[in-house]
């Protein structure tokens, strides 16, 4: 967390003697002290000050206004008599300043009497009794009998500015006041406008308005104030002098509201589905000023303050306003601009102040700093053809094999702009359609690969900017692939200045601890049901989808949202409404936020990882299964089984298999309840779970045979693809997200090269059969797109199927995972194709395999077999998978 300055203001915890004292010792100094023109008597004045203001190790600094050395005095000044409260003359102008008030002054004089005179001297002086401005009622304050409207100069007897309420002082001292624009900034008064200021360490601070120099009293503790005979707050700034520096500055409280009364609503309702644009730090111009405009989510506060770069990190001089009864926060400060670094300082219920991160911000620093970073996007896209084209066909229906990756260790050190000159090239190279990207949201702990987010609308700094990931996405959008993300909704880390009890009380998190705390890591649940925290989590789906360009949200942990009684333990959970273990809210935020997503961004594609057998994952939310509940939405999902079955199926020898046969035929059992991706994902590869080539048993050469068998089976089956980086070349090596791949393997000095190079030759052959193959892909989710050849022979290792496209042409896959050839082996095939050629073979020579294959086109024969009238005769390779096509 980012220290707070030592010398940060006023401390909240004074005792009430001292805070009585510091007005009368501001009072007794000032009333010693005179006021001169020359630099000598200025300097004497400032030395007088620093024994009542504590000094700063250095000025605020400040975007809202450039330093000037601290300039002389314009006009000689009266001795400054100090008066108790409410009886406080009115600042002392220069005689510049005297001069513009008396030019104003006649000139609205002259036009209000020309009014008079036309409107009669009874409306003229109605108009001034009800203004209460009567000649008798201003005898009675003792302020003169002269009406202001005819008055050519400043009054002789200046009015007294009134003071600044005990309360609304102590409230600001300590951060706790709900709406600070009430009182600081300027305000009409009946004796003109009252300006009011608060910045602590400062020596003075004077009002310029064109040629209006108006200096404000001392109030001491940081405020300054003074009463200014004008009928209308001018436009002005503030000349604000510290110890050797004086800034020229807009002052924040005149501003109105940045944020409309549209978002206010939307935001109350949970339904503002680009809550980006209304919470976090906006750069803006706003009432002709530029600057930026700070908001928070933070119902529970008793006051939020914005500090940071601009400040010193000392927020006690910028108090945000609280918007009615939202729970949002608001202040916009003029000349504040992209690059700062700002957090939010949030008195709590109890009165102790803790230092946030942006929820909203849209760029952080770099870990393990965790400050938020003011941002706007200049980046200019060049993907609207592939925008456009991903519309065409659904992802169910289309070609859809991935490549995941997790960025930072792809190739260490690179960044975002870098992977953008290789990614893409490498990815189309091997002929995938996607990536999908682990994580990119910002992280504290690069351990946790991503998966413990605590900025959720921020793509990791460690790589680069936000433009650079949206640079990157538009690379791989230009080089013709998809691009998925990993999104994590289900939970978020405890760190203090992050999420967690963010203002104080449970509020991103569930208020029930038992409904919050995450049993498996530590973390902390989202509470589904508060409508703004699903709102927060649903607007981030569509940010990422609208802002990014991203194809497709991978949604990780899935079953830990839906059951209330994940990892529990009995008595540790409490049944919802119904007296079900159905986690209700989380079933309508992923119904919402599917339904969101799919009508806000057409083409994209929500993919959910579920470990379950939850009933409809990728039924449309409005179709009602079996359960009762509608389906989540979700237009593909993990299979999980399949992933662990098939691996275990794999992992025994050989001749141990025929006992497991069901663990690769079990899937198709299921295969159409859900549209399916067939993962081999990193959580398959670290912790001890070894490569997926180290899976494998056997020596060398058998294993890298049972791997190439093994992914020709799976680009085979119905479902769609993912394989994890590293995997397409063999790495033996577990994954570390500290080094990577191991990409050395690759390099033609290594011996074994040309063995893992085989591998990665197969990857691409089988991506690129794939995709010219309508059959693998076009009815995944349909029945008709699938016929078992012969799914029964245990004794033989041996797998055979037909998938069709939608037109009905057919591709055959044999798989044999025994470690013998099998010459001659006979399959009944429909008897309308004339011949079969092969398409791939995993055990071709260029793999590294041991070349036995079919290198003539097979026809098949009058011969029953399978429940066919026709059937071929194949050699099957030892631990091999074959296509075959019609010729």
């Amino acid at each position: 967390m980012t220290p707070r300055s030592p010398a940060s203001g006023s401390d909240p915890k004074k005792t009430a003697e001292e805070k009585a004292a510091a007005p009368r010792k501001a009072t007794a100094k000032k009333a010693t002290a005179t006021k001169a023109v020359t630099e000598e008597t200025a300097a004497k004045k400032a030395a007088a000050k620093k024994t009542a203001v504590p000094k700063k190790a250095a000025a605020e600094k400040t975007a809202v206004g450039k330093k000037t050395a601290v300039g002389k005095k314009a006009a000689s000044k009266e001795p400054a008599g100090r008066t108790t409260p409410g009886k406080k003359a009115a600042v002392k102008l220069s005689a510049a300043g005297k001069a513009a008030v008396q030019d104003a002054v006649a000139k609205k004089a002259g036009a209000k009497k020309a009014v008079a005179k036309k409107a009669g001297p009874k409306k003229a002086a109605a108009k001034r009794t009800a203004a209460g401005r009567t000649p008798a009622a201003r005898d009675r304050t003792g302020r003169g009998a002269v009406d202001r409207a005819a008055a050519p100069s400043v009054p002789a007897a200046p009015a007294p500015t009134p003071a600044l309420d005990a309360v609304d002082r102590e409230r600001l001292l300590a951060g706790t006041h709900h709406d600070p624009h009430s009182v600081l900034g300027a305000h009409p008064v009946p004796d003109g406008v009252v300006f009011r200021a608060f910045r602590p360490y400062a020596l003075s601070v004077t009002v310029v308005a064109g040629g209006l120099r108006a200096e404000l009293d001392d109030d001491g503790d940081g405020f300054f104030s003074g009463l200014v005979p004008l009928r209308d707050v001018p436009e002005y700034r503030l000349r604000v002098a510290y110890e050797g520096s004086e800034l020229d500055t807009e002052d924040p409280y005149r501003f109105l509201p940045a944020l409309g009364e549209l978002d206010l609503h939307l935001i109350g309702e949970g339904r503002h589905e680009q809550l980006w644009r209304a919470l976090g730090a906006e750069p803006m111009t706003h009432q002709g000023v530029s600057g930026t405009r700070f908001t928070v989510w933070a119902p529970n506060a008793r006051g939020v303050r914005a500090a940071g770069g601009f400040n010193f990190w000392d927020g006690t001089g910028f108090p945000m306003r609280s918007l009615g009864g939202s729970g949002v926060w608001e202040l916009f400060v003029p000349g504040i601009g992209e690059g700062e670094l700002y957090k939010f300082e949030i008195t709590r219920p109890d009165g102790s102040k803790t230092l946030r991160a942006d929820p909203l911000a849209r760029r952080t620093e770099i870990p393990p700093n965790t400050s938020s970073v003011v941002h706007a996007s200049h980046h200019r896209w060049g993907d609207d053809e592939w925008l456009a084209r991903r519309t065409e066909v659904p992802a169910h229906e289309a070609p859809f094999s991935v490549y995941e990756v997790h960025l930072a260790s792809w190739r260490p050190g690179l960044t975002y702009r870098q992977l953008a000159e290789q990614l893409p090239a490498y990815v189309r190279d091997l002929g995938f359609t996607h990536v999908e990207l682990m994580p990119v949201a910002e992280h504290p702990f690069g351990g946790s690969w991503g998966y413990q987010v605590t900025g959720f609308y921020a793509p990791t700094a460690r790589l680069g900017t936000p433009d650079d990931f949206k640079y990157l996405v538009d690379a791989l959008h230009r080089a013709g692939i998809g691009v998925l993300m990993d999104w994590v909704p289900a939970h978020f880390p405890r760190d203090d200045w992050a999420l967690a009890e963010f203002d104080g009380c449970p509020l991103y998190e569930h208020a029930d601890p038992l409904r919050a705390a995450h049993p498996d890591w530590g973390t902390l649940e989202f509470d589904f049901g508060r409508r703004e925290v699903r709102n927060f989590l649903v607007a981030n789906a569509v940010y990422w989808c609208e802002e990014f360009h991203i194809d497709g949200l991978r949604v990780d942990a899935v079953a830990s949202m839906l059951y209330l009684d994940y990892s529990r333990e009995p008595g540790r959970w409490t049944p919802n409404e119904h007296g079900g273990r159905e986690n209700l809210d989380a079933v309508a935020f992923l119904q919402e936020m599917n339904a969101t997503v799919y009508r806000r961004t057409p083409g994209v594609v929500t993919i959910a990882e579920e470990s379950t057998a939850w009933d409809g994952v990728t039924r449309a939310t409005h179709h009602r299964g079996p359960s009762g509940f509608g389906g989540l939405g979700f237009g593909l999902k993990w299979n999980m089984g399949w992933m662990h079955d098939s691996l275990q199926y794999l992992s025994h020898e050989p001749v141990h298999r025929k006992h497991h046969h069901h663990e690769m035929t079990f899937s198709m059992v299921y295969a159409y309840s859900e549209n399916y991706v067939l993962p081999i994902s990193h959580d398959e590869v670290v912790h001890g779970k070894r490569s997926l080539v180290s899976k494998m048993p056997g020596d060398w050469w058998q294993q890298r045979a049972d791997q190439r068998a093994y992914l020709g089976f799976m680009w085979a089956h119905p479902g769609k693809q993912l394989l994890f980086m590293g995997q397409e070349f063999a790495q033996g090596a577990e994954w570390s997200e500290a080094h990577g791949p191991d990409w050395w393997l690759l390099d033609p000095a290594y011996g074994a090269e040309a063995d893992h190079r085989g591998m990665r030759d197969l990857v691409r052959d089988l991506n690129s059969v794939y995709r010219r193959t309508p059959a693998l892909w076009q009815r995944d989710i349909h029945p008709d797109g699938f016929e078992w050849i012969v799914g029964d022979a245990a004794d033989d290792n041996v797998f055979a199927f037909l998938r069709r496209a939608a037109d009905g042409a057919p591709l055959l896959a044999v798989s044999n995972f025994s470690p013998v050839a099998r010459h001659d082996y006979r399959l009944g095939v429909p008897e309308d194709v004339p011949a079969w050629h092969e398409a791939l073979n995993t055990d071709a020579l260029k793999y590294g395999g041991g070349d036995v294959t079919n290198p003539h086109p097979v026809k098949p024969e009058a011969v029953g077999r399978h429940g066919r009238p026709a059937s071929i005769r194949l050699t099957l390779p030892p631990l091999a998978t074959v296509w075959l096509r019609p010729a």
